[in-house]
C-alpha cells in the first residue's frame, strides 16, 4: 500500500529547485517506495520567489516565513536549502515540530551547529538526511565495494580534489557565502565538506590532519538586490571576503592510510573538477565526476607497470539500475539528488536511516573545524 507524504521546501534558490525536482522524479525511478511525496508548501524570504515556485512546480502553499511550514500539520518532511546561517535554527525547529528533515551540507556554520540539529532529530525521533550527493554516484559505490573486497590491497594513500571556478571572477558578488556570520567557512563548507564525506565513505575515519588556507580574491562588490547562485556585481560598494577561497590538507586515517585533500572555488580553467585517486598495495581506483559513469581500476599481481582499465558502471553498481538498463549510459548531477531523495523517503518509510545522515554531517563538520584550527595554528590537529 502506497501512502502520501506531505513535503515542503525552505529556500528556493538553485538547490531548492533541485530538491523539488527530485521529489517529482523519485516515484518514477523508485516505484517500489511505499510513500509518495506531495508538494505541500514552499517558503523563501525573497518577495515573489515562493509564489513563482508554487505556480511552476505545483506547491499548494507559498510563504515568506519558514515558521509557517513548521506549524503546518500537512507537512511531514522538509527540505532545508536556505543559507548556512539559518540551518541550525530551521533544522532544530522543524525536528522539534516532528518533521523529518533533508538538509543541505554543511548543516550550519560549525560542528556545534551540526550537533544541535542532530540532537534535535534524535530527540524528536524523526529521520534526518544530508546533501552529500557525490557518494551517491554508482562509480563511487563500485569503488567502495572494490576497496572493501580487498581488490586493491590495503589502501596506502588517497588524493581528493574539488576544484571549481564559480568564485574566480573578481566581479562575483559579495553574497552571504563570503561572510563569516552568515556563510561560516568558505570553500571548506562548500566543497571540502564533500571531500571529507567521500574520504570517510570510502576509507573510514580521519584520525588527524594538517591544513593550510588562503584568500585569493580579498574584496568583492556588494549586491544591490536579491541573489541566487553565483551572481556578478560590478560597481557596488566593495567589502572584504571573510572566508577562505582555497584549502589544502594532509590526512591521516585510522586505518593507517595517508591522504591529501585540496579544494578551491577560484580555480580558473576548472569547472567541477571533482574526484579521487585511491592507491593500495596491489592496485588503485580513480574517479572523475566529469566522467561520472567511469571508474579507473588497476588490479592484479604485476605491481610495477600494472595497467589501468576503465570500468563503465551499470546495473548492480549503486542505484544505477533505477535510471538506465545497461552499462555506459550516462547519468547526471540531478540523478544523484534523486537517489538522495529516495534514501530520505525510504528512511521515513522504514524508520531506519539510509544514505548520508546527520551523524555524517557532524563528523564532516568536526573535520572542517579541525582544518580551520590547523590552518590558524600551523600544526596537526584531531577532528575529535
Amino acid at each position: 500500500m502506497v501512502s502520501t507524504l506531505g513535503v515542503a521546501v525552505v529556500g528556493f534558490g538553485w538547490m531548492g529547485r533541485v530538491h523539488t525536482q527530485a521529489y517529482a522524479r523519485v516515484p518514477h525511478h523508485f516505484p517500489q517506495l511505499p510513500v509518495r511525496p506531495e508538494l505541500v508548501a514552499v517558503a523563501d524570504e525573497v518577495p515573489g520567489r515562493a509564489e513563482e515556485a508554487a505556480e511552476r512546480y505545483g506547491f499548494a502553499t507559498a510563504a515568506r516565513d519558514w515558521r509557517e511550514i513548521a506549524a503546518d500539520p500537512r507537512v511531514r518532511a522538509v527540505s532545508i536549502a536556505a543559507p548556512n546561517f539559518l540551518h541550525r535554527e530551521i533544522g532544530t525547529a522543524m525536528a522539534e515540530a516532528g518533521k523529518h528533515i533533508w538538509i543541505e551540507k554543511p548543516v550550519g556554520l560549525t560542528a556545534e551547529d551540526a550537533r544541535a540539529v542532530a540532537d534535535a532529530v534524535a530527540e524528536a525521533g524523526v529521520q534526518g538526511a544530508v546533501g552529500f550527493n557525490y557518494r551517491n554516484a554508482p562509480a563511487v559505490a563500485a569503488a567502495r565495494e572494490l576497496i572493501a573486497a580487498g581488490e586493491i590491497g590495503a589502501v596506502t594513500h588517497v588524493r581528493i580534489r574539488l576544484f571549481s571556478d564559480y568564485a574566480a571572477h573578481p566581479e562575483g558578488a559579495l553574497t552571504w557565502r563570503y561572510e563569516r556570520e552568515r556563510g561560516g567557512s568558505g570553500v571548506l563548507g562548500d566543497l571540502a565538506s564533500h571531500g571529507v564525506d567521500l574520504a570517510r565513505f570510502l576509507l573510514g575515519e580521519i584520525e588527524s590532519l594538517a591544513a593550510d588556507t588562503a584568500v585569493f580574491v580579498p574584496q568583492r562588490a556588494r549586491p544591490t538586490g536579491a541573489t541566487a547562485g553565483h551572481t556578478r556585481s560590478a560597481g557596488g560598494e566593495l567589502g572584504p571576503v571573510e572566508n577562505e577561497d582555497y584549502v589544502s590538507c594532509l590526512l591521516r586515517f585510522a586505518s593507517g592510510a595517508r591522504g591529501v585533500l585540496e579544494a578551491s572555488r577560484v580555480s580558473v580553467g576548472e569547472q567541477n573538477n571533482y574526484g579521487f585517486e585511491i592507491h593500495g598495495t596491489k592496485g588503485a581506483v580513480l574517479w572523475d565526476f566529469r566522467r561520472m559513469g567511469e571508474l579507473g581500476v588497476s588490479r592484479g599481481d604485476a605491481y610495477q607497470d600494472q595497467p589501468v582499465s576503465t570500468l563503465y558502471v551499470g546495473p548492480g553498481h549503486g542505484e544505477y539500475a533505477a535510471f538506465q538498463p545497461g552499462s555506459a549510459n550516462s547519468m547526471g548531477y540531478d540523478d544523484l539528488k534523486v537517489i538522495e531523495a529516495y534514501h530520505f523517503l525510504r528512511s521515513i518509510a522504514e524508520g531506519t536511516p539510509h544514505g548520508a545522515t546527520l551523524d555524517d554531517a557532524v563528523r564532516s563538520a568536526a573535520a572542517l573545524d579541525a582544518m580551520a584550527r590547523s590552518a590558524e595554528r600551523s600544526t596537526w590537529v584531531s577532528p575529535a
